[in-house]
């Protein structure tokens, strides 16, 4: 093939999903000269499955891809059709937003805003190879014999290498929605030394919305709740509804007597699938002593009459779809517009990569996304972002951004696959943090923000509400801890049914023994000018301060550990008392410091201890 210099840059960033577009962004709002090449200029931050951003964990993840100055949450709120706040009922470290999107108009408005950025050009084409000069990237070659020569490249491919859609009997090769897969890039990471495997996913069936007898559902409406991002000014239009309905008998009766027709049961599918998003044979299967469960129908947009049938993905033939989804009250006369399918795809174990995403054996190649074993656009988004910075960061001399456990759920993610690996498509959740009280979604900001500030992610914008708002935070904790009439407070425990003590002198004394603080504004009309997110902040921090002085000083031991680096060139082999399993673990993830090495999996608190002998460490 005739091969021609297609330009020299700084970064190629290949793959333009919602890590490629994290990566991107990041890499050119740092002053680096991007290139971003994608299949298909149409599937850029294209939405294969679920319309929404957000949920239990996800969304945390969405706050804090916007206080390091990502675009996933900005983009969220320009483009949200309903958005809500999950888990009210439960405690405070878990709730978290999800915004229900406009498919379609999340697409344009990510593309616009990636064409008008500067350092940043789009480039449709698909890559074949990566090269590299003494250990190092130097160039990626696209299927046309273009050459882009570079000095980094972040791989963020996500299900597309060598993708294969199944329905029934029926598979061909094909990325989601019908794009084009990759299928010229794996040959070249396995050549460069990466371990390569299989996973697969799956989505459900979008049906017409105008065959669908919503009136027999239970409505779900939006909510009166803030924006994921800190610098969005307008209040988010709550324009259309969701609603919930339920499987029955009749349908996991069609699912079980066809299951020898489902790909995932008769053989044809061996690949491993998300055990926390399965599909709907696989629920039947698994939990064959429940009667229904939950399905939601959620516009896929303002220009489209379809509506996706959430918790329903499958991979059944379509006639058996076809009867299966129908069953379903409310779906009787439903008419499918896209069929459900499984999709196959090569990824990476992420225990070939380093904290900071870059790959073990070779300097400037980074990957972010579901290549790195993982599920979720929110993942996939978090991932490209530190990836974008690290690249930058690396070319600039810069120190790495290495997020901890105990600071961002992104750092429990990324530290999670780099340290543990993962079998399965990765997805985020609050179990996985040990300190969750100190990762609430409401604090990202607060946590994250100073990271960025001696860089251009530091917008004049994002400076001025930062400000604004960790000034109001401070103005109301100070407040509502300050001494104030016993009288007043006197009144409101009487009006709430708090016993009024001793103990009780500010309106914070009130909080601690139950009080709300919107309670307390409302009757006292005291702080009218601060954004109530903020007074809820306030509140959670007062009444649970003990819990955080707590889990603070866990943290203070956690960092201990943490912060005693391990040798590069450290031959775990040769040291005496480690056993052979610990040995293995240790060469094959490397770990950066003492506190990662004792969380790999099969490594023992009594290899630490050998390890902190041999290395004299107090």
């Amino acid at each position: 093939m005739t091969t021609f210099t297609e330009g020299h840059y700084d970064i190629v960033v290949i793959g333009a999903g919602h890590a490629g577009c994290e990566a991107a962004l990041a890499c050119a709002r740092l002053g680096l000269k991007t290139v971003m090449l994608t299949l298909n200029l149409d599937s850029i931050a294209f939405m294969a499955c679920n319309p929404s951003i957000g949920g239990t964990g996800k969304g945390h993840i969405v706050r804090e891809i916007d206080a390091l100055g990502g675009e996933m949450g900005r983009n969220s709120d320009k483009t949200a059709i309903q958005m809500r706040l999950l888990n009210e009922g439960k405690g405070e470290a878990v709730q978290c937003l999800r915004a229900q999107c406009d498919k379609n108009a999340y697409h344009r408005e990510m593309k616009r805003t990636l064409e008008h950025t500067e350092n940043l050009r789009i480039l449709q084409g698909e890559a074949a190879d990566i090269q590299t000069e003494d250990g190092h990237v130097s160039a990626v070659v696209t299927t046309y014999g273009g050459i882009l020569y570079c000095r980094a490249a972040i791989v963020a491919t996500g299900v597309y290498l060598n993708a294969r859609t199944i329905t029934g009997e029926f598979t061909r090769s094909s990325g989601p929605s019908g794009f084009a897969p990759a299928t010229a890039l794996t040959d070249c990471l396995i050549r460069l030394g990466y371990s390569v495997r299989r996973f697969k996913t799956g989505t459900p069936a979008r049906l017409d919305g105008r065959t669908v007898h919503f009136e027999e559902c239970t409505p779900q409406a939006g909510e009166d709740v803030p924006p994921f991002s800190y610098t969005t000014q307008k209040p988010i239009q709550n324009i259309r509804k969701c609603y919930l309905t339920y499987t029955n008998n009749d349908t996991h009766t069609i699912i079980l007597d066809n299951l020898d027709r489902s790909p995932l049961y008769n053989g044809e599918i061996l690949s491993t699938g998300p055990r926390y998003c399965p599909s709907i044979e696989t629920k039947v299967v698994r939990f064959r002593d429940k009667d229904r469960h939950q399905i939601f129908l959620e516009p896929e947009g303002l220009d489209t009459d379809e509506v996706y049938v959430q918790g329903m993905s499958s991979s059944m033939p379509h006639d058996i779809q076809r009867e299966m989804y129908r069953s379903v009250p409310g779906l009787e006369d439903c008419e499918i517009m896209r069929y459900a399918y499984a999709i196959e795809y090569d990824c990476i174990d992420p225990l070939d990569i380093l904290p900071t995403l870059e790959f073990k054996k070779v300097k400037g190649l980074y990957t972010a996304g579901q290549i790195n074993g993982t599920s979720g656009y929110e993942e996939a988004a978090a991932q490209g972002l530190v990836a974008g910075i690290n690249a930058a960061f690396a070319l600039q001399g810069r120190e790495p951004l290495i997020l901890s456990r105990d600071e961002s759920y992104i750092g429990v993610l990324i530290d999670d696959l780099v340290t543990k690996g993962t079998e399965e498509p990765y997805r985020i959740m609050t179990s996985r943090a040990e300190w969750s009280l100190l990762l609430r979604h409401d604090t990202a900001d607060f946590r994250l923000t100073p990271k960025i500030m001696d860089t251009t992610l530091y917008t004049p914008e994002k400076k001025k509400a930062y400000e604004s708002r960790m000034a109001y935070y401070n103005d109301t904790i100070s407040f509502l801890d300050s001494k104030c009439d016993r009288k007043i407070l006197k009144e409101f425990c009487d009006a709430k049914g708090i016993q009024f003590t001793s103990n009780i002198s500010t309106y914070a004394d009130i909080i601690r023994h139950g009080g709300k603080a919107s309670d307390i504004c409302d009757i006292f009309g005291i702080l009218g000018d601060v954004p109530r997110d903020i007074i809820k902040s306030a509140e959670i921090t007062i009444k649970y301060a003990g819990y955080m002085d707590k889990s603070a000083k866990q943290v203070e031991r956690f960092r201990k550990l943490e912060s005693k680096k391990l040798p590069a060139d450290l031959n775990y082999s040769t040291i005496s008392g480690l056993r052979l399993e610990a040995r293995e673990k240790l060469e094959r993830i490397r770990p950066l410091t003492l506190g990662q090495a004792a969380r790999i999996s099969g490594v023992n608190p009594a290899d630490i201890t050998v390890l902190m002998v041999y290395l004299s460490i107090k």
